[in-house]
């Protein structure tokens, strides 16, 4: 799945990049836009009791981004058991044609403080990650 979005001058730091911390909001955004493009928004999850906490994160910086720039974030299931689901992205830097950023994000499922699986709390979810699910190796 893939999301686009222009680099805003606020996200930048003092050396005129855009500073380290806004990639992980980033992520959050095309985690978001991947659950619309797969029927199931985030606010609606939420409506069943179902949360998704992040559990592990990494990045890697490959390249700075600048104000203004447009970048395309690819976002695709690494791995999925119905208890967790990690995902990839890669950052492409549209302006400058280069990939600037990879990353990863785990999540799990939970439910009133309870570790669940989506297979059986919310099946249809569960059905909508596995028919996207696009892992290249």
């Amino acid at each position: 799945m893939k999301y686009i979005r222009k680099a805003q001058y606020y996200e930048t730091d003092q050396m005129g990049i855009i500073h380290h911390s806004n990639y992980i909001k980033w992520m959050e955004e095309a985690r978001i836009r991947y659950m619309d493009q797969i029927g199931f928004s985030y606010i609606d999850v939420e409506k069943n009791g179902v949360i998704s906490p992040v559990v592990d994160i990494s990045i890697s910086y490959k390249k700075p981004v600048h104000f203004d720039d447009e970048i395309e974030i690819n976002v695709d299931v690494l791995k999925y058991n119905g208890i967790t689901l990690e995902f990839k992205y890669e950052f492409f830097n549209i302006t400058r044609n280069e990939i600037c950023t990879t990353a990863q994000s785990r999540h799990c499922f939970m439910k009133e403080g309870e570790l669940i699986s989506l297979k059986r709390s919310l099946p249809g979810l569960h059905a909508a990650i596995c028919q996207n699910i696009n892992i290249q190796e």
